[in-house]
């Protein structure tokens, strides 16, 4: 194991900070060494006993009844103006079973079907406790021995409880096989031949917020300590780039599996101390401590920073009522969703399952209790990535968002609905995070080399974008000359749109893990080009989903921020730029329908 030194940086913020080339890489990295909260009551929260109108109503004939005001002329400028709302089923235990076309459906070892019990047919609308309770959630890799206990006797207590029950440990594993796998559809907002998805879409990150919620309240009533908080995977930061020792240690005398946040299906060759990848692929790279380090501090830059410059690019893309899942052209995976979140789930799953039981596939990452401390951190990103005060850095405000909603059993065993627009405050929720400082905001992308005009030097042996014949299948390196919107833009251009290179129309088998990386102006000079250099613009991930078809093809896009790249190796007055997709695994079916530069207005806040 690994210990390090870096100047602290707080996981909250005021202002707007400058992330300067001259920042990058100011700390040094060593791999040499081995590395009370109060009880207050809290106001039980309010239930309504049934669901408002206001999340009910069919938006086509409300905008039709207003008449005047939202008349036909006015049609045009309301893009969402026909659309409802996503929301889960009031019986969510009318559900069918997951992933029916797995590509190796007989060595399904969790099982696909993971429809929770029905205690009640409708559920309340939940309204948040009122002067809760500060949960505080810590950092696994600084956690006490007395932690660590309370924390296992949470654990043994949810495995405790009958399979049945809506909140054993059984059970909260399946909500993730259910909403994350096709189980529901969308017959509460009118369209029951559609698929409910959580996954690859602006509802990733709320929905996994109000899933470790209630999955926290449950482990602390287990204990009777409302104080109990989950800890989160500090992957992020140096210390935390291993999987937490936690969830392997046991006592001398027994065997692992008696630990109860043990779980037997992990990649065995990535326990500790091996250092994680951010960017993994299925392959290791080889790379030495240090230099994986730094790899995967500027591929938390890339994700927080330079790919995640607006809702979109971080959130990702929207998916209302009638949007299908598997074709929709506005689905997008945000950054963290198509990069770390994916990564994390596939390096710690285990290879040897035929499905990459349990991280590494949807219908089974619930069983495996580092998928929450997993997404807790992937939550505390959502709170850094909003606290970071940048211009731009908002959550989705249209009412298709805040107004989606969800279906869980609470911690009292009620069946509940929630809403987006109740998850955006965590202080509200009655959680924070313990602080940990963020060194990959000093962890800014140095170029590999000045590739002024590389695509100008490419020309008569790459295409350019107009005279490509979309689609373009990425069954092998595809590189392709697309031009840029404007040249040489000014500070003051920079601080009023982002320059953004965009992929859509990508189309993938939906049961494969697939992922390939995009590179600018990377001219093959023998020396391969990593995520720490600038050339490297980000990847492309998805981790297997569930379908009912007989092949599930799934249709998403990708977004790279090429702003700062295009400062880092000087081709600010290129007219063209040379992109590189280079398939890494599962794109022997995928496609891509379009490439192309565009400025995004930065939303002033």
């Amino acid at each position: 194991m690994a210990s390090f030194s870096f100047s602290t940086l707080p996981t909250t913020f005021s202002g707007s900070p400058s992330f300067s080339k001259a920042s990058s890489h100011r700390f040094k990295v060593s791999c040499n060494a081995a590395s009370g909260d109060t009880n207050h009551p809290e106001t039980t929260p309010k239930l309504i006993t049934s669901l408002d109108m206001t999340h009910n109503v069919d938006r086509r004939n409300l905008l039709l009844g207003l008449g005047g005001l939202y008349g036909a002329a006015n049609f045009t400028s309301l893009p969402s103006a026909f659309a409802t709302p996503i929301a889960a089923p009031d019986n969510i235990a009318d559900c069918v079973t997951a992933s029916s076309n797995l590509q190796n459906p007989t060595d399904v070892v969790r099982g696909l079907a993971c429809c929770p019990p029905a205690l009640s047919s409708k559920p309340e609308i939940y309204t948040l406790p009122v002067n809760p309770v500060t949960r505080i959630r810590p950092a696994a890799q600084r956690a006490t021995p007395e932690y660590i206990e309370k924390y296992k006797a949470a654990i043994q207590e949810m495995r405790k409880l009958p399979d049945d029950h809506p909140h054993s440990f059984k059970q909260q594993a399946m909500i993730h096989c259910a909403y994350c796998n096709g189980g529901y559809n969308q017959e509460q907002s009118g369209h029951p031949e559609l698929q409910l998805q959580i996954h690859n879409s602006w509802l990733f990150f709320p929905f996994h917020r109000w899933y470790l919620y209630f999955y926290e309240r449950i482990l602390g009533k287990l204990i009777n300590d409302p104080t109990f908080a989950i800890p989160y995977w500090n992957w992020d930061h140096p210390t935390g780039m291993m999987l937490p020792a936690m969830f392997e240690d046991a006592d001398p005398d027994t065997t692992p599996k008696q630990n109860p946040i043990f779980d037997p299906y992990r990649d065995v060759t990535h326990l500790p101390p091996a250092i994680l990848d951010a960017e993994y692929a299925g392959a290791n790279t080889g790379a030495d401590c240090v230099n994986q380090i730094s790899s995967n501090l500027a591929s938390m830059y890339r994700q927080m920073i330079t790919n995640a410059t607006d809702t979109t690019s971080f959130f990702g893309g929207e998916f209302v009522s009638g949007d299908n899942p598997l074709q929709a052209d506005t689905l997008i995976a945000g950054s963290i969703e198509s990069g770390i979140h994916t990564a994390m789930h596939r390096w710690v799953g285990n290879p040897r399952m035929a499905n990459n039981e349990d991280m590494g596939n949807f219908y089974s990452a619930g069983y495996d209790p580092v998928f929450y401390v997993h997404h807790a951190n992937i939550d505390r990103m959502w709170k850094i990535w909003k606290d970071l005060g940048i211009p731009g850095h908002v959550e989705p405000t249209s009412d298709d968002w805040n107004n989606a909603s969800y279906v869980f059993y609470d911690e009292n065993e009620r069946l509940v609905r929630v809403f987006n627009k109740d998850s955006i405050d965590i202080g509200r929720m009655g959680y924070d995070y313990e602080r940990s400082s963020v060194p990959w905001l000093q962890s800014r992308p140095v170029a590999h080399a000045k590739r002024s005009k590389a695509a100008a030097q490419s020309v008569g042996t790459v295409k350019k974008v107009e005279d490509v014949e979309f689609p373009v299948k990425l069954d092998q390196v595809v590189k392709v000359l697309v031009k840029r919107p404007a040249t040489n833009r000014t500070k003051e251009d920079k601080e009023k749109a982002h320059e953004i290179l965009l992929l859509n129309g990508i189309k993938f088998d939906g049961e494969k893990f697939v992922k390939f990386d995009v590179f600018v102006n990377d001219v093959d000079d023998g020396i391969e080009t990593t995520a720490a250099e600038s050339e490297f613009a980000g990847s492309f991930a998805q981790l297997p989903h569930g379908g009912h078809s007989e092949k599930m093809l799934m249709t998403s896009g990708a977004r790279f921020g090429i702003t700062e790249l295009l400062e880092d190796i000087e081709a600010e007055d290129d007219e063209y730029v040379l992109v590189n997709l280079v398939p890494k695994i599962g794109c022997d079916d995928a496609t891509v329908s379009e490439i192309k530069i565009e400025l995004v207005p930065i939303v002033q806040t």
